[in-house]
């Protein structure tokens, strides 16, 4: 009797400890948030797990020199493509789900551009983009 007493506690411990966990892993993962700023010849900054996409841009933005485009990422990834022959020409930046696609839309933009030998410069994810 009382081992089934202690195994009950043992159970209704490790259901509860189950469920706190679980719940700080969704309250982490459902803030979180990033940004990535990009600018001329080659400029950036990225900020990635913050709690909130005001402070991600914030953080960004203060990494990147110069006039700088800021776009936010929630679970994602973001990179930038500049052109290798000329880092103050053509670039090309991309936010998707997974950091293959990213590198990949963010070469394609820097070509569409104008680019001739586009390049990743910088990339980030965000809570496990």
């Amino acid at each position: 009797m009382a081992s089934n007493v202690v195994a009950r506690r043992c159970a209704m411990f490790f259901f509860g400890l189950s469920v706190v966990v679980a719940g700080a892993r969704y309250v982490t993962d459902a803030h979180a948030a990033g940004a990535f700023a990009v600018g001329k010849c080659g400029a950036y900054g990225h900020a990635y797990d913050f709690p909130g996409e005001a402070a991600a841009r914030a953080a960004a933005q203060k990494q990147c020199k110069g006039e700088c485009t800021t776009v936010t990422m929630k679970r994602a990834c973001a990179a930038m493509s500049v052109d290798l022959a000329n880092p103050c020409g053509a670039y090309g930046y991309a936010v998707k789900p997974k950091i293959s696609s990213t590198l990949n839309a963010a070469t394609r933009e820097c070509y569409k551009y104008g680019g001739k030998e586009c390049v990743i410069r910088a990339w980030a994810c965000d809570a496990k983009g």
